[in-house]
């Protein structure tokens, strides 16, 4: 951690303690194992948070193919996805996390979902950021911005037909565990579906009310 500057340590310094956390519950039900893939998978989401930033840095905008090879690991659908099944109970082996970290249709089709609706939603805005699929296909193609987001969102689309794909035939793991992949999906869907209501969160105020103040009861 010393090597890293003073805005980096206090990050990694609440991820070590997060992990180290884990570890102490994983090894006391003797499943120790799980915590080497949830490194696995975060170590995966920084590397390309670090592709990311040398694009950035250097106003490289890539291919829409390009893009996404690095884009759909950035939204953290995998590294969410494989860290929620850590403790999830007998219900998860080691097979389940070999698994999610081969990437299944499922699996990617959250994180088309995710990324190219979160894009879709966010693009205008101007934070600094690597350019989004939107501009990387508008660069690459020279179509309208309308064009673009109607094809991006034909991508979206035809994600959610291969998540419910997953669910007709007959399950590579447990049904939990692909209830949990749908659920980070459905989250996805609920922040980006009519604006970006992950970076404006003021948007989201009447969800977290709904759930955590005024809750249905029983």
């Amino acid at each position: 951690m010393h090597q890293l500057p003073e805005y980096m340590k206090i990050i990694y310094g609440a991820l070590l303690d997060v992990y180290g956390e884990i570890e102490i519950d994983m090894a006391f039900k003797g499943k120790l194992y799980r915590l080497d893939y949830a490194k696995d998978v975060m170590k995966i989401l920084v590397r390309n948070f670090f592709n990311e930033a040398k694009w950035c840095d250097k106003k490289y905008v890539p291919t829409i193919e390009e893009y996404l090879s690095v884009a759909l690991l950035t939204s953290g659908h995998l590294t969410l996805a494989a860290t929620s099944f850590v403790g999830m109970g007998d219900v998860v082996t080691e097979e389940s996390f070999e698994w999610v970290l081969s990437n299944p249709k499922i699996v990617k089709a959250s994180a088309i979902i995710g990324r190219l609706m979160n894009d879709i939603a966010g693009h205008k805005q101007k934070r600094g950021h690597v350019a989004s699929a939107v501009e990387c296909y508008l660069n690459q193609h020279n179509v309208s911005e309308e064009d673009a987001v109607k094809l991006l969102g034909e991508q979206v689309e035809d994600a959610w037909k291969d998540t419910n794909e997953e669910f007709i035939k007959p399950a590579a793991v447990p049904m939990p565990l692909l209830e949990r992949v749908l659920n980070l999906t459905r989250v996805g869907d609920l922040l980006y579906k009519e604006d970006d209501c992950y970076t404006n969160s003021h948007l989201m105020k009447h969800h977290v009310a709904s759930l955590l103040t005024d809750p249905v009861l029983p």
